[in-house]
């Protein structure tokens, strides 16, 4: 048996010789600050989940955690900085949907793909979407809008909070489901979109429960249907589409958390880990619950699949209703 051992142990010692820089990276990250980049501007349910984890992660890494906020081309431009940083695990991109699937293709700049250009870590929150009109608006339910809409097509105006968000292809799928058409007024931003709506500058919009819940509590804006399988407990007196009538129209918006592409495997790891703690502390699902979001760790592997999927349902569409930022 002795010929047999000597090549097991020199194969033993060359993959251990393998694993060794990447444990020791691991053992080293960080070594410096590390960045969250946000694609939209302070505030809004990216922003606010990054800050949550950002806040958490710290308590358990040895090195500050910045939230860095750079808006602008529909996500491209803080999409294509991370993507072009150093994959050494201390620039991290927080995203939703518009940003790192559809911007892309919305705005005709391949800068980068997903699967390429980023290491998956894990999804961070999902929020359901609600629409809201601001309160000089008549229409008390979605068919009213839609009746409204109809009546005066293509004076109505929703304020978007850019191309090929998930706000925006909801509003698309609306339009194509019930045959209403209004105008669309893209912002760079949920922030900016909701301030004008707040104004009575445009009259309803699609947001995240998280974002919406305040303004709908307290009567500066009024909700007329949650986008979900079921009510929401954040707003339960909200019906859903499907209670009053109009099937079709589906989406969430999930955040979730990514590297560049080559950042070793141990550090991805290692940030899942420490995620999938963060996400299930009871306080820290709390804090999303009590913003309209639900906490959600996946691994990796999940969580690509899961982009895997958003792409295949929602760039058909894209596609197909020829959707391009202005």
């Amino acid at each position: 048996m002795q010929p047999l051992i000597a090549p097991l142990a020199a194969g033993l010692a060359v993959l251990a010789a393998l694993a060794a820089p990447t444990l020791a990276h691991a053992q080293e990250w960080p070594t410096k600050p590390i960045r969250i980049v946000v694609p939209y501007p302070p505030g809004g349910n990216v922003d606010g989940a990054a800050r949550i984890i950002a806040t958490e992660l710290q308590k358990s890494l040895p090195q500050p955690i910045v939230v860095e906020n750079r808006a602008g081309a529909g996500g491209l431009i803080a999409g294509e900085a991370v993507a072009k940083s150093d994959p050494d695990g201390h620039t991290l991109f927080i995203t939703a949907n518009g940003p790192l699937l559809f911007s892309p293709t919305i705005y005709g700049r391949p800068v980068y793909h997903w699967q390429k250009s980023f290491a998956p870590i894990t999804m961070v929150s999902l929020t359901p979407l609600l629409i809201q009109v601001h309160p000089s608006v008549p229409a008390k339910t979605v068919p009213e809008l839609i009746a409204l809409a109809k009546a005066r097509p293509n004076t109505i105006t929703m304020a978007s909070p850019g191309a090929g968000t998930t706000n925006h292809l909801l509003s698309e799928q609306l339009q194509k489901v019930t045959g209403a058409t209004w105008i669309t007024a893209h912002y760079k931003g949920n922030a900016p979109a909701t301030n004008d709506l707040l104004g009575g500058q445009v009259q309803f919009n699609f947001d995240q429960v998280s974002v919406a819940q305040a303004y709908v509590k307290d009567g500066r804006t009024r909700a007329l249907a949650v986008i979900a399988a079921k009510r929401v407990p954040w707003l339960p007196d909200v019906p859903t589409l499907e209670e009053q009538g109009i099937k079709g129209v589906d989406g969430q918006t999930f955040t979730g958390l990514l590297a560049p592409a080559g950042t070793p495997a141990a550090v991805i790891t290692r940030l899942s880990e420490a995620l999938r703690t963060v996400l299930s502390n009871p306080a820290v699902v709390a804090r999303f619950n009590q913003s309209g979001a639900e906490a959600r760790w996946l691994s990796p592997q999940d969580f690509s699949a899961y982009l895997a999927r958003e792409e295949a349902t929602w760039l058909p569409i894209i596609r197909a209703a020829n959707i391009k930022a202005d």
